[in-house]
């Protein structure tokens, strides 16, 4: 078993709670299933929302999931002059037996952008 590294992102279409914590759950969703992973495979997930997100945390996302005993953060990304609004980014520790080749990143809609090279 290795530790790996998975990443993703996703746009909000608005700054609220309710729609934050859908989208995210929906990263993590994703990040899991593309991956074959379950919560238990999970080490940390370190999370990231631009400076224009304020309305709640993107790990609430991840509790209201039921993820409650893995260690999350949150963080603020560099407010980069023309990056793109409204997201939210993660860093997924996990134990697999995934080659790190075959780790899937996950960028959904818009922000697959971010990542052409890695996104899936």
């Amino acid at each position: 078993m290795a530790v790996r590294a998975v990443r993703g992102a996703v746009q909000l279409d608005r700054d609220e709670a309710d729609h934050m914590a859908e989208q995210v759950g929906r990263l993590i969703t994703a990040v899991l299933e593309r991956n074959e992973l379950g919560t238990d495979d999970l080490i940390s997930i370190w999370f990231t929302a631009t400076p224009d997100l304020h309305s709640d945390f993107p790990a609430a996302a991840a509790r209201k999931l039921g993820i409650t005993d893995v260690p999350l953060i949150c963080a603020q990304e560099l407010d980069i002059k023309g990056a793109m609004p409204r997201v939210v980014r993660i860093l997924a520790h996990v134990e697999t037996d995934r080659p790190r080749a075959d780790v899937a990143h996950v960028y959904l809609g818009a922000a697959a952008a971010l990542r052409k090279d890695i996104a899936q």
